[in-house]
């Protein structure tokens, strides 16, 4: 449409007098009117630009990475521009550069140490099963206590006997346990058919007595009998076990002690360059701290066995004892007795069901 008004105004004629000249008024109505209308043309297509730019920006907003701040004054060279893009504070940079620099270094420590921890572990895994080859081969030293090594044996070898007083004992709460519950109910028939049998109603009812009496006695047998069972498990299971497991803990740092031992041995007959001895030297201090390491747990099992053998003493004994007054008075039929037993040991007897043996202790 522009282009269409320009070449109309570009090709407006223009008239010319009799002797060939324009006409003076003419001439300059008609160039003043093309101006008018050129102007009203530009400021027509300015306008619209200038619209279309306002709406550009009104829509998608000031780019300020893209601003530039001017220094100097109208005419001024380029170096007096400068690019906001390329100022940023510098907080934001050296905060975020110090926390991804924090965040290196803590998970560069965490991978240092876990590398350090498998090397050490490594290490002295090597020279533990090396020492312990050597020593079922016959080619290696180990340090040897005779006394202690003595009372170790005797403690695992009364263990697998507790093991097997406290199975057989199990075996006899679970068959016991069956013969009550048979006994009740064997008592409740012959008292249903002293009801309905009249001719035998006194013999049914002098056999339901004896079977209540005997069903009575055996739930009171029942309560001592697992406390016995009771006792012996927490001292076999428990207390021994506690006692093991620091002689376990004993045993391999025997086996560590020993083989730095060996280590510093085989190092100190070797060369004795620069090298050589640094080498001895860190091989002595490893030597301390596993000789130290061994000597504390050697004293912890001269101490828990002690203890232990005072205590399995104590304990037995009192067990020992109620299991013999219990099924003594049982199978001689004093009752009296019997309760003064279980009042001796402070038990105190639960209704019948609750103290059966779980399926897990009859295995």
């Amino acid at each position: 449409m522009t282009d269409s008004i320009m070449s109309k105004a570009a090709t407006m004629e223009i008239p010319i007098n009799s002797n060939g000249d324009t006409g003076a008024l003419q001439e300059d109505d008609s160039l003043e009117q093309a101006a008018k209308l050129q102007w009203s043309l530009d400021e027509q297509v300015g306008s619209s630009r200038g619209t279309r730019d306002l709406q550009q920006v009104m829509v998608s907003g000031p780019n300020l990475n893209e601003t530039s701040i001017v220094s100097g004054g109208y005419g001024g060279t380029a170096e007096g521009i400068i690019s906001t893009s390329s100022i940023k504070g510098p907080n934001m940079h050296h905060s975020s550069s110090s926390s991804s620099m924090m965040a290196e270094e803590a998970t560069r420590g965490v991978a240092v140490e876990k590398i350090e921890a498998m090397r050490k572990w490594s290490l002295n895994t090597y020279k533990c099963t090396k020492q312990m080859i050597s020593e079922r081969f016959g080619r290696g030293s180990r340090t040897v206590d005779l006394e202690l090594e003595a009372q170790i044996e005797l403690l695992r070898d009364t263990k697998r006997k507790y093991e097997n007083v406290l199975r057989l004992a199990r075996a006899l709460t679970n068959h016991f346990y069956n013969m009550v519950q048979t006994q009740h109910a064997l008592g409740d028939t012959f008292a249903d058919l002293s009801q309905k049998s009249p001719e035998l109603r006194d013999e049914f009812g002098y056999n339901a007595e004896t079977q209540k009496l005997l069903c009575k006695n055996g739930e009171t047998l029942l309560g001592a009998i697992n406390f016995f069972v009771s006792s012996i498990n927490t001292l076999v299971n428990k207390t021994m076990e506690d006692t093991l497991m620091t002689i376990k803990m004993y045993e391999n740092a025997r086996l560590e002690f020993d083989a730095y031992r060996s280590d510093l041995e085989e190092l100190s007959q070797g060369p004795r360059d620069a090298v050589a001895m640094a080498r001895i030297e860190a091989a002595q201090q490893q030597y301390q701290v596993h000789k130290d390491k061994y000597e504390r747990l050697r004293s912890d099992v001269i101490i828990k066995l002690k203890f232990l053998e005072e205590n399995k003493v104590k304990v037995m004994h009192k067990q020992l004892l109620l299991f013999h007054n219990a099924i003594s008075a049982y199978f001689a039929g004093n009752q009296q007795q019997l309760e003064e037993t279980l009042k001796q040991f402070n038990i105190k007897l639960k209704p019948l069901g609750v103290d059966k043996p779980s399926w897990l202790e009859e295995q």
